[in-house]
């Protein structure tokens, strides 16, 4: 399942690089992954407060991988994802990074517990990332549009 996963985020993000990245693009995957925060409806996948502080900031800090190698370049009037090849070498580490997390903490935590968690991790990690995409995508567009009123003035 994990490198079905990574395989697949790998195919997602080469893809995405080809066309024009979107407030909507960008926003959309934390927003569907936000289900599954549903599953904390069922006793078997509750967790502390202290283990959803503790996943969350795993999280936050692996995401700062994601930010440093996402960046936008400009192709005429569009904004694409400018692929990374570090992205890739990320990706596994962060897979290798579960794998042996899952084998240590199965043995102290229940699975529903330890799901509850990576769960947290995950989403931490997607929504710090996808914020901080956002954020670089508005300046980048805010700055086209003020170049392109300035061009504009300039010619009238």
């Amino acid at each position: 399942m994990f490198i079905l996963g990574a395989t697949t985020m790998i195919i997602v993000r080469s893809k995405a690089s080809k066309k024009p990245a979107s407030v909507k693009k960008i926003i959309l995957p934390p927003l569907g992954m936000s289900t599954g925060a549903l599953m904390f409806l069922f006793p078997y996948f509750q967790v502390s407060w202290l283990q959803v502080i503790e996943a969350l900031s795993v999280g936050i800090a692996f995401s700062v991988l994601l930010i440093w190698t996402s960046n936008f370049e400009v192709k005429g009037k569009d904004i694409y994802l400018k692929p990374s090849k570090a992205f890739i070498f990320i990706l596994l580490f962060l897979l290798l990074f579960r794998i042996i997390l899952k084998v240590y903490l199965g043995q102290e935590v229940s699975v529903g517990e330890t799901s509850g968690m990576f769960y947290l991790l995950a989403f931490g990690m997607l929504f710090t990332w996808r914020i901080a995409m956002l954020i670089k995508f508005v300046k980048i567009r805010q700055s086209l549009n003020f170049n392109q009123m300035n061009l504009s003035s300039r010619s009238n």
